[in-house]
């Protein structure tokens, strides 16, 4: 690496994002943070003189396309990090939200690291993708962001192999709940999910809500601070070969043994054990919400 080694961080400006600029802006990188408001772009600048702000939204080409231009100098790294939710029940979710979700967490990241992967072989650099316990277990009413979070799993691996030849490192840092705005928020989303409902699916689902409502409240007690995903994303650029994966928190490494020694069925008991939902019934044809409530990682 270089004397002063340079990283991007995409979705920089709030959670797991800032607090990766702002470790490795003070552990010795020069951090260009991916960010989508002037607001943000000012307080990563307050953070430190070690931080310079990049408008990015990855789901917009003009600002991959800018990337070369805004980032001249040597590239060590690049933190895929930007991330999206959209919740709901699979049933009731439709094609413009499968599209943004798929955008945001899979073709928007891809599209970043071919745009710097020039860079990143010159200098042997790593490639660091913020996938999710959620990429390797499914979460009810969150399918999509599960499906996308399999998806970069996928690619991750594959990329590994392919670059690999080039000296370019990737791995995969996998975290179950993390304190950040979105899992504060999660009663609200949860609200907006319901009322955006058809009223028959409402009702068909009024038992599924109620059910998430209550493991919400349970799960985030046991949320990780997202300084400390960003101290596994700095060791997984540090360390002299990096891991494949790193799974942070217990409750992910807890949820991967469960899938580990209990066959799906038993899995899918537990679900609707946690959500408290007696026996399924059968769904009736409905029209799915043309607007959907995202959450943003």
């Amino acid at each position: 690496m270089s004397a002063t080694p340079a990283v991007l961080v995409t979705g920089a400006g709030r959670g797991i994002g800032r607090a990766t600029a702002v470790r490795l802006a003070r552990h010795g990188w020069h951090v260009h943070a991916g960010v989508r408001s002037d607001a943000a772009a000012a307080s990563l600048r307050a953070e430190s003189d070690a931080i310079t702000p990049v408008e990015l939204d990855v789901t917009v080409p003009e600002h991959v396309e800018a990337l070369v231009d805004a980032i001249p100098e040597r590239l060590d790294a690049l933190v895929n990090n930007v991330g999206i939710a959209v919740p709901g029940p699979v049933e009731t979710l439709d094609r413009a939200a499968m599209h943004r979700q798929l955008d945001v967490n899979l073709v928007g990241p891809l599209a970043v690291t071919r745009a710097v992967l020039p860079h990143l072989r010159r200098a042997q650099g790593r490639i660091v993708f913020l996938s999710s316990v959620n990429g390797l277990v499914s979460f009810p009413f969150t399918g999509l962001y599960n499906a996308s979070k399999f998806a970069v799993e996928a690619v991750a691996d594959c990329l590994r192999v392919e670059l690999g030849p080039f000296g370019v490192q990737v791995a995969l840092i996998e975290p179950g709940v993390v304190d950040t705005d979105p899992w504060h928020e999660m009663d609200a989303v949860v609200d907006a999910v319901e009322a955006a409902l058809p009223a028959e699916l409402r009702d068909l689902y009024a038992g599924h809500l109620a059910g998430e409502r209550q493991l919400v409240e349970r799960i985030r007690r046991g949320a990780i601070p997202p300084e400390t995903v960003a101290r596994a994303v700095e060791r997984a650029l540090t360390r002299r070969r990096a891991r494949a994966r790193s799974v942070v928190g217990r409750d992910a490494r807890l949820m991967l043994v469960m899938r580990a020694v209990l066959p799906a069925r038993r899995m899918d008991a537990l679900w609707t054990r946690e959500l408290g939902l007696g026996p399924g019934r059968a769904p009736r044809a409905a029209e799915a919400p043309q607007e959907r409530t995202e959450v943003v990682m």
